[in-house]
């Protein structure tokens, strides 16, 4: 608490369990014992991080998302929650496809800044006939995308490549899913410490008005995508500015959806080009 950490109740417990490799259930059932020096030690190095506001995702290396496990490392961003409103837009926009849809018949998606793999790897791991690029400009990222998808047994229908946005990708793709850099540069120093401290800083810098990775990724939209669908996370507030740059494009469709909070944290448009 003097750490000012919220639920620090709950942390405590996590970090307890980090400490002795005990479940949460294993901890209640030996809630009367002393832990041992070597536990003692390791919980007092993790407290001392925490204190410091470090995630617990970012202590015990992994992160929780859409029911698996992700590794992180200092590259990647730390996934979130809101970020799991673009699995579930690609699920419902699966069945827009014709009769048998992106669940069975094969396809081909990119995606853009792929950091741990989360989104990628989900998707390959929903949708088993598909095939995937996925996008980083950190090597360091890219490898724990790597080690990732192998643990969820999609490596091999992955491809992983250091691309800065759509830089040297050469289409056609059914779908494009990106989760870009999209907090305002002058925003930054005021983010939660968690998150500024460490998150990478150019999985988070969207550039002056946060919008500069979706300009980037519209202006070869076209050519990489020209007959699909590209969906986006957005940052709260910015979906109307989103889609006034997608949609000086050739579009036959658009759609949002919000996430659990309320705010509107997905933005996709159907692609038409000539």
């Amino acid at each position: 608490n003097q750490a000012r950490i919220e639920s620090s109740h709950l942390l405590a417990r996590h970090l307890l369990c980090a400490a002795t490799g005990l479940s949460q259930e294993e901890l209640i059932l030996c809630a009367n014992k002393r832990i041992d020096a070597q536990a003692s030690r390791k919980l007092n190095e993790i407290l001392a991080r925490a204190c410091q506001h470090e995630p617990l995702s970012r202590i015990i290396g992994s992160r929780e998302f859409y029911g698996r496990t992700f590794k992180l490392n200092k590259a990647t961003l730390d996934p979130r929650p809101d970020s799991e409103t673009l699995i579930g837009a690609i699920l419902e926009l699966a069945n827009l496809q014709g009769e048998k849809g992106w669940h069975r018949k094969p396809f081909q998606f990119v995606d853009i800044g792929t950091g741990t793999g989360c989104l990628a790897i989900t998707l390959l791991a929903e949708f088993p006939s598909a095939h995937a690029l996925a996008t980083d400009i950190s090597d360091t990222a890219l490898e724990a995308a790597r080690i990732n998808a192998s643990d969820h047994g999609v490596l091999s229908r992955l491809q992983l490549a250091n691309h800065s946005c759509l830089e040297g990708i050469n289409g056609p793709f059914d779908l494009l899913v990106s989760n870009p850099p999209y907090i305002p540069s002058h925003q930054i120093s005021a983010l939660e410490p968690e998150v500024k401290n460490f998150d990478p800083h150019c999985a988070l810098d969207g550039g002056g008005d946060g919008l500069d990775f979706y300009r980037r990724i519209a202006a070869g939209l076209e050519k990489v995508v020209p007959q699909g669908w590209a969906v986006f996370e957005v940052g709260a507030g910015q979906s109307e500015d989103v889609l006034n740059i997608l949609k000086q494009l050739p579009i036959s469709n658009h759609k949002t959806w919000k996430d659990l909070s309320g705010h509107t944290r997905c933005v996709a448009v159907k692609t038409h080009c000539p």
